[in-house]
């Protein structure tokens, strides 16, 4: 989405190579040029490395991961819903890898400007989507342990897939008017560049985008933290020594592991982008894709919470603290669900 700006040479690492007569310094040397050449093609080469791993490791855990998940689980709770549909954003965040590995190893672009297009889109799906759907489990954990009478007709299988199809449905309309935009920006180096044309300087729609992805991201970033801070409360508070310590550990590893994707992957990435610190992008973008490598050890916490269900009796005499989608009784004839 960046392009160059002025008079030069697009390579396919972070920085432009302008031609003399618009170049800061023209009485630059050759070795200077060469050696800032060789910078370029190895960045090149750590970003084709890196997404070549990401894509290596991604795609089997991911495949197995949704396979445990349909044919062993099976979809019977809202947390394993938005687990298929992370999943599912994962996969679609591998797919697209191969054409970065490609353009990054390479320099060029032969597949043309609609390619380019559709594979940017899927890469920024699954940022968009992952965030999304680890907060939603975030907000799941916060239901189930905090308020888990009032939250049972809200909590079902079928309102998770209603907000999961509604979600990837926002994903895919907001993408009709960026892919527009795009494919101008793309058209307009001859579709010879992809994944690069986003340095386009003074670009008011790219700071649109870069802005909203930032508020976007420290707004979710701080619904994850609240529900964290509420959950560990309610554990502490309530959850006695007769409750099964393996799930509430499993809880708090849940919380624990979404918290460290905003804030190792998502939050420096959000915060570049605020600042339109263009040098910084492009590597941090390469690195948050590692999330999805990690996305499995939260599809283990949440399936091992699905199978077991903990029952202890607060103050107040009623069951609370019910971590899976099993028929408890309560002492007042209750069930949760």
């Amino acid at each position: 989405m960046w392009g160059c700006c002025g008079s030069c040479r697009c390579s396919p690492s972070l920085a432009c190579t302008f031609s003399a007569p618009f170049s800061h310094k023209p009485n630059m040397s050759n070795n200077t040029v060469g050696e800032n050449g060789t910078a370029h093609d190895m960045q090149s080469t750590a970003y084709a490395l890196m997404y070549g791993s990401v894509m290596a490791l991604g795609l089997p855990l991911n495949a197995v991961s949704l396979w445990i998940l349909l044919r062993r689980h099976g979809i019977t709770s809202p947390s394993t819903v938005f687990m298929v549909n992370l999943a599912i954003s994962d996969l679609l965040l591998v797919i697209s890898l191969p054409a970065r590995v490609f353009f990054y190893a390479t320099g060029t672009w032969p597949l043309g400007s609609l390619a380019c297009v559709c594979f940017t889109m899927l890469f920024r799906n699954n940022f968009r989507s992952s965030i999304i759907f680890i907060t939603f489990i975030s907000v799941d954990r916060l239901l189930a342990v905090v308020y888990p009478l009032r939250s049972r007709r809200v909590r079902t299988t079928a309102n998770a897939w209603r907000a999961a199809v509604l979600i990837w449905l926002l994903l895919y309309t907001v993408n009709v008017p960026e892919s527009v935009k795009s494919m101008r920006i793309v058209n307009g180096y001859n579709g010879s560049l992809c994944f690069e044309f986003r340095r386009r300087s003074g670009d008011s729609h790219i700071s649109f985008l870069h802005s909203f992805f930032s508020v976007f991201v420290l707004t979710l970033l701080g619904v994850n933290i609240v529900c964290t801070v509420l959950v560990t409360w309610t554990l502490r508070r309530r959850v006695n020594e007769s409750a099964k310590v393996d799930n509430k550990v499993n809880v708090m590893l849940i919380l624990a592991v979404n918290l460290l994707m905003f804030t190792i992957f998502f939050l420096p990435l959000s915060l570049f982008m605020f600042k339109s610190a263009v040098p910084y992008i492009t590597p941090m973008t390469c690195f948050a894709t590692v999330n999805c490598c990690l996305d499995p050890l939260l599809q283990h916490s949440v399936t091992s919470i699905d199978k077991a269900h903990v029952a202890s009796p607060n103050r107040k005499g009623i069951i609370c603290t019910c971590f899976a989608q099993k028929n408890v009784k309560t002492k007042h004839g209750l069930y949760l669900k």
